[in-house]
């Protein structure tokens, strides 16, 4: 069953008196189970804060943020990095793939850490849907940019998780690989059924979201 992620009166502060900064200020918010929801703002307007926060990567201040029933930050770090192993996949600009693995174990690797079993027939659905079937072999080294950030969303989908966090996904990539990312994700969405939450300052990737939320100073100023 999916578990809705649900985010209530997070604050995110640093520094103290003049140097106080509200990176996060007070938001609420509901994640869509099943749907691409972008979150988008300039840079310093605490849209990663807030990624980091929902995701379980970065204490907030003050606030909660619930998947189904349980709140993460009631739980002990143990019990929150089970959490981000098994409802939880991540995708970063810099695709973070260990360059000494081949690319078949970049892929099963949260699996693996997380002492389960991968099912073989689900792996290679994920293989063949991102179009890597003859990298699997190969080292992150061998791949393009975009062949990379690939193997980074098949990684992010192969423990099966309940929410996929993308943090500016598509940063390091030209605009042609961009685009095949961009329709990868959405793919992602539509035809694996995850739920989506992307950080990016990019208006046009937005816009192919279903739902974008826009972040200003630390809080929500536009919801659509």
């Amino acid at each position: 069953m999916k578990k809705t992620l649900k985010i209530e009166g997070l604050k995110k502060y640093y520094g103290k008196d003049e140097s106080l900064v509200k990176a996060v200020d007070g938001i609420d918010l509901e994640i869509e189970n099943g749907k691409f929801t972008a979150i988008i703002g300039t840079s310093g307007s605490g849209k990663s804060t807030l990624l980091h926060c929902i995701a379980g990567l970065d204490k907030p201040t003050d606030g909660k943020v619930f998947l189904g029933d349980e709140d993460l930050y009631k739980l002990s770090d143990s019990e929150l990095s089970k959490i981000r192993r098994k409802e939880f996949g991540f995708i970063f600009q810099s695709f973070n793939l260990i360059p000494v693995l081949s690319v078949y174990d970049n892929i099963v690797l949260p699996i693996l850490l997380d002492g389960s079993k991968e099912d073989p027939i689900y792996i290679d659905s994920i293989i063949k849907s991102m179009g890597l079937e003859e990298q699997v072999k190969k080292f992150p080294n061998e791949l393009s940019g975009g062949q990379q950030q690939r193997v980074a969303i098949a990684r992010a989908l192969s423990n099966r998780p309940s929410v996929i966090f993308a943090d500016e996904p598509t940063g390091n990539l030209d605009s042609k690989t961009t685009e095949e990312v961009m329709q990868v994700l959405r793919d992602t969405v539509n035809d694996f059924g995850r739920t989506l939450v992307m950080i990016t300052h990019n208006q046009e990737i937005a816009e192919t979201a279903d739902r974008i939320v826009t972040i200003s100073d630390g809080k929500i100023i536009s919801d659509k």
